[in-house]
């Protein structure tokens, strides 16, 4: 029953006000009414319009804010280059002594440039000294021996020989000649056989020295035999030998550069006693060098052997011109301590492992020493596009 009443009374409120604006209405003229009611349309649809377009204008800021925010995710999980440092090396080559002593003298310092051949240290060495005149003596005595073997007997000795064989040989005719005078007699009986038989004994005794001086005369003409010879020649090589030995450890003391290239560190100092094998200097070999990289077998196709890449040396650029060398790739390892092969599910993937990359300058420079960083710069979608063509049939 209230809402009936409540709409009679809204109903001749509405009349009320009809009749009211009607007779407002007639009071003007027929000009006035249309310019009232656009005035009140253009009122109420303006405030409609500006709410629609501030709500566009927030949707689209929102949509940008959004589209920023995947660009720059995007842009930072794809990185447009990847930053590989590794590091220069050079041959080193390490200077040992072979023989112990006490360092005299030292001739190169640090960073100077050595030949082959170009003595390094001198060491003293009373032990080796020792040895070649140890050997040189005896390389003498041996030496005399050979001579007399190969000369024979001098003209004195020969003589000598010949005289006491020929006063043997006298001795043993006279012998000769009292046994067949008492050995006649014997037969006749004047003479006893005591005396025949010492006159016979007397005659082989004088005839075998006769024989005994024969052989020396001959042996002191003929001179020594090869045997002796051979022997004697021999003892002088034995001795040679020993000679050279002592010769080359004491040149081996006075320390000699093998290889061309600079003096990368001096260990000892003078006065200082070492061993054997101890090292004394290092020597690098600066046209010999190579960079090392570490490489995951992601990025790994980009440094196939035989590829070349560009990379930067810090220590040699400045801020308006970086220093850049052309590398050809040689060799290639995988490093062991880094990843360990295991294979997994297809879901979580396989561990990463990582090689070793050695690379050599295309033309060398000598102002690069060892440990200088090598900055390398790689494209990852290079490596994208290179699996994604080999997937390809």
């Amino acid at each position: 029953m209230s809402e009936r009443h409540n709409d009679s009374d809204d109903a001749n409120n509405l009349d009320l006000s009809g009749d009211s604006h009607n007779e407002q209405a007639s009071n003007n003229t027929d000009s006035v009414e249309p310019v009232t009611t656009t005035y009140k349309r253009s009122k109420t649809d303006k405030p409609a319009l500006i709410k629609k377009a501030l709500l566009a204008l927030l949707v689209l800021i929102v949509l940008s804010v959004i589209a920023y925010g995947l660009f720059k995710s995007n842009q930072h999980s794809e990185p447009e280059s990847i930053t590989l440092q590794g590091q220069m090396q050079m041959q080193q080559t390490s200077i040992s002594a072979k023989v112990p002593g006490r360092i005299a003298q030292i001739l190169v310092t640090e960073g100077d440039s050595v030949e082959i051949g170009q003595q390094l240290i001198e060491m003293d060495s009373p032990e080796i000294n020792a040895k070649i005149n140890q050997a040189r003596a005896g390389k003498e005595m041996a030496q005399s021996q050979l001579d007399k073997a190969e000369n024979g007997a001098r003209p004195q000795e020969i003589a000598q020989a010949k005289a006491a064989w020929q006063a043997n040989k006298a001795s043993s005719d006279l012998a000769a000649n009292t046994y067949e005078r008492i050995d006649r007699l014997y037969e006749e009986g004047l003479m006893a056989r005591q005396k025949r038989d010492e006159s016979f004994a007397q005659y082989q005794a004088t005839k075998a020295q006769t024989e005994a001086a024969r052989l020396q005369y001959d042996l002191a003409m003929e001179g020594a035999r090869s045997e002796d010879k051979s022997a004697a020649t021999a003892q002088v090589a034995q001795v040679d030998a020993k000679l050279e030995e002592a010769l080359v450890a004491k040149q081996e003391a006075n320390l000699k550069s093998p290889i061309a290239g600079i003096v990368d560190n001096v260990i000892v100092s003078p006065g200082e006693v070492i061993g054997q094998g101890v090292p004394l200097l290092t020597v690098v070999d600066t046209s010999k060098q190579w960079a090392v990289l570490n490489v995951t077998e992601t990025y790994l196709n980009q440094f196939a052997i035989g590829q070349k890449f560009i990379g930067t040396i810090p220590a040699l650029s400045s801020t308006e011109r970086p220093y850049t060398k052309e590398f050809t790739v040689y060799a290639t390892s995988t490093l062991s301590d880094f990843a360990t092969w295991r294979p997994t599910n297809n879901d979580d993937g396989f561990d990463v492992r990582t090689f070793e990359v050695k690379a050599r300058p295309t033309m060398p420079d000598s102002r690069i020493r060892s440990g200088m960083s090598v900055v390398v710069r790689i494209n990852p979608q290079a490596t994208k596009q290179s699996t994604s063509q080999q997937s390809q049939p």
